[in-house]
């Protein structure tokens, strides 16, 4: 179980170094522990204030077939920057959307491939 917590929490910062690659609004500075920083701290803001938000905004994430979740992504985003000297976004709209985008789907094939090889050298 802690394992598998330290390998998401590589898997998030991983994410975060190809996100901040790809996108040029959004910067993480300090190297390898600043990525594991900022990782760190999304992940914390994203469980405490994120649930709160996606409890409160529940019924237009229903409406909106779950499309307001990636602004919700974008609001941890920029909290997570807004606490952080490490993370810089330019602008709300289109940086921190799109960086919501590309780490949201870059965790998700990030932590598929690595499940797949864990399974793999159980067996």
């Amino acid at each position: 179980m802690l394992l598998w917590l330290l390998i998401k929490w590589a898997l998030l910062a991983a994410a975060f170094a190809i996100t901040a690659w790809l996108l040029t609004g959004m910067e993480v500075s300090g190297g390898f522990w600043g990525y594991l920083w900022v990782s760190a701290l999304f992940g914390i803001v994203n469980a405490v204030v994120g649930t709160i938000l996606r409890i409160l905004t529940f019924p237009l994430t229903l409406l909106t077939l779950g499309l307001f979740l990636i602004v919700i992504n974008a609001l941890m985003l920029e909290l997570t920057d807004w606490l952080s000297d490490h993370l810089t976004i330019d602008e709300f709209w289109w940086t921190a959307i799109w960086g919501a985008i590309i780490l949201s789907f870059t965790s998700v094939v990030l932590e598929a491939i690595v499940g797949s090889m864990l399974r793999r050298a159980e067996t």
